[in-house]
């Protein structure tokens, strides 16, 4: 019985360990997974989660973008990043909608946003200036090919 209850005790908390879902990012104390610079800015921030469950944050787009060249693209079940006009909040990289505006400074200089409304991110565009990418170009721009 003891072994029976300890099979599943244990099948139950690999489970929990290895679900896909994004994981609150802790600002102010947690590190960039490409650059190590601690993660403070909530309009910028990141967040790749591996088909295993795996989380991994940044501090920028752009530092996600570059670990992708270093990765298994194809082994990511979650792109995602912060929402410019919704600080803190995580929204589908896949979807959403970037603008490099150089009146827009990101933490590691690419002037890169990202906005999960396309309105939003042409309404920042008109008061700032800068160029909106899709998903695809921007992996494209960073030269990602999965």
């Amino acid at each position: 019985m003891k072994k029976l209850f300890f099979s599943l005790f244990l099948v139950g908390v690999l489970s929990l360990g290895c679900q896909v879902r994004p994981k609150p990012i802790d600002y102010g104390h947690v590190g960039c997974h490409y650059c190590s610079m601690t993660i403070v800015d909530q309009q910028h921030a990141a967040q790749l989660v591996t088909k295993k469950g795996k989380v991994f944050n940044f501090d920028a787009v752009e530092c996600m973008m570059n670990q992708l060249k270093d990765e298994d693209g194809t082994a990511m079940a979650l792109f995602l990043v912060n929402d410019f006009d919704r600080p803190g909040e995580l929204t589908d990289a896949t979807k959403a909608t970037y603008l490099i505006s150089e009146n827009i400074p990101s933490p590691m200089g690419a002037f890169l946003s990202a906005f999960s409304e396309e309105a939003a991110a042409l309404h920042i565009k008109d008061v700032n200036g800068g160029e909106l990418l899709t998903w695809n170009a921007l992996k494209q721009q960073f030269k990602l090919d999965f």
